[in-house]
């Protein structure tokens, strides 16, 4: 962990500390429906619009980032979510959308500059290791956050819930304007070639990041049931919040144990086939639901899913960055942070409606779809090292796979459709 320079873990600290107070998310539908007294359907819509800013502003903080600077993309984002978040007990129920929809667009700009300060602070080499201090971070803060919550909304009032969320993101945005330094960004923008390809140039150039990104978006969904439908599907049959709460616990508990360990133990392997094997046995947790509603199903089910959460979210997250081309590095996290994070919008109604109409389905349908998107990306990854050693031609990584950083081998032949994605920027 020592190539993790001393900015990431200063970045993670305040990373933390904002997530001990990052209440809204959990108790916002409670506080809607019980203290403002809406009804569901309004409630539901006004909590959706929400996760559809959170999503919107991790698909497009990045582009601000590059051509702004990630440190005051945080910044921005910070304060306008903070003083939102602030202001939301006080409003009325007629602006309650737009302005729940603005912060949480301004925390997803955060959740993009936060991924790209990483990116652009850490020796490519090192960025597994500093995705997965900063997700140790993020997860520690979460863990410990939403137990406080319930006991400040029991011994005062879910207002102060939204007024503690909001002085916290103040607080880590003045934070980050002391701690973390600027020069980095104002260097990366000044060094952009004057005939460097736009976004979508590169992406075309960078095959396996395309369907890297594709395969997450999908399993994300998948992964996401687990706070969704799982504690549905649980209740129905007999078991009860408490039973899941631990499931989350152990959850929650083993990733921030043997996540950083494992991330440096494989830190040398290809990370497609780390990424992809975590997809597998995403797919295979949900597949031991098939076994029936009993404890001993849903423990495997989320030994299963954790193992593939620890596999994959650091593992992709860097592999995106070392694709990345400098001037572009923003917005690669961007299309990262949005595909990881879309499963939150669309897993509640997408599981839910099927498990309305075919209950015994989602559980196959789940373990189905997240299964043969490792598997893809898995055969992906070996058929491009086969072609790693073919003849003279385009560069290849030397994982074997087009797109990556530190392009080294040729190939040529009947695989030159591919050809573009080891071309270096």
């Amino acid at each position: 962990m020592r190539e993790v320079p001393r900015v990431v873990w200063s970045l993670a600290a305040g990373v933390f500390t904002n997530a001990v107070v990052s209440f809204t998310f959990v108790y916002l539908f409670v506080w809607l429906t019980a203290v403002r007294d809406l009804p569901v359907a309004q409630a539901g819509l006004i909590a959706g619009t929400g996760g559809v800013g959170l999503v919107a502003g991790n698909f497009t903080g990045g582009w601000f980032g590059d051509h702004l600077g990630h440190r005051r993309v945080l910044l921005a984002g910070s304060a306008v979510s903070g003083a939102g978040l602030v202001l939301l007990p006080a409003l009325p129920t007629a602006v309650l959308l737009p302005v729940l929809l603005l912060a949480q667009y301004a925390a997803g700009t955060v959740r993009a500059a936060n991924s790209a300060l990483v990116a652009v602070s850490v020796p490519e080499g090192a960025r597994r290791q500093g995705f997965a201090v900063l997700r140790f971070a993020s997860n520690a803060g979460f863990t410990v956050g939403p137990p406080l919550g319930a006991l400040l909304a029991a011994h005062t009032s879910y207002t102060w819930l939204f007024v503690a969320d909001g002085v916290g993101t103040l607080l880590f945005a003045g934070y980050a304007a002391r701690a973390l330094p600027a020069e980095g960004a104002r260097r990366a923008r000044a060094a952009r070639p004057a005939d460097a390809p736009g976004l979508w140039t590169a992406l075309r150039a960078r095959p396996a990041v395309m369907l890297l990104l594709a395969t997450v978006l999908v399993t994300d969904t998948v992964y996401r049931q687990q706070y969704s439908t799982l504690p549905v599907w649980l209740a129905d049959h007999g078991i009860g919040t408490g039973a899941y709460g631990w499931l989350i616990a152990v959850n929650g508990g083993v990733i921030l144990c043997l996540e950083i360990p494992a991330t440096v133990a494989l830190r040398r392997r290809p990370p497609l086939p780390i990424t992809g094997t975590g997809l597998v046995l995403v797919g295979a947790g949900y597949a031991a639901l098939t076994g029936g509603p009993y404890i001993a199903t849903a423990v495997t089910m989320m030994v299963f899913l954790t193992a593939g959460e620890i596999l994959y979210k650091t593992t992709a997250t860097a592999y995106v960055a070392d694709s990345a081309p400098d001037h572009l590095q923003g917005r690669f996290q961007s299309l990262y942070a949005g595909a990881s994070v879309s499963g939150t919008v669309l897993a509640p109604p997408l599981g839910g409606a099927l498990y309305e109409a075919a209950p015994g389905a989602l559980w196959p349908v789940c373990a189905v779809l997240a299964a043969l998107s490792g598997a893809v990306l898995l055969a992906a990854a070996a058929w491009w090292r086969r072609g790693a050693g073919e003849g003279d031609g385009e560069a290849v990584s030397a994982a074997g796979v087009p797109g990556g950083a530190g392009a080294t081998r040729r190939r040529s032949g009947w695989r030159a459709g591919w050809a573009s994605a080891g071309r270096s920027d």
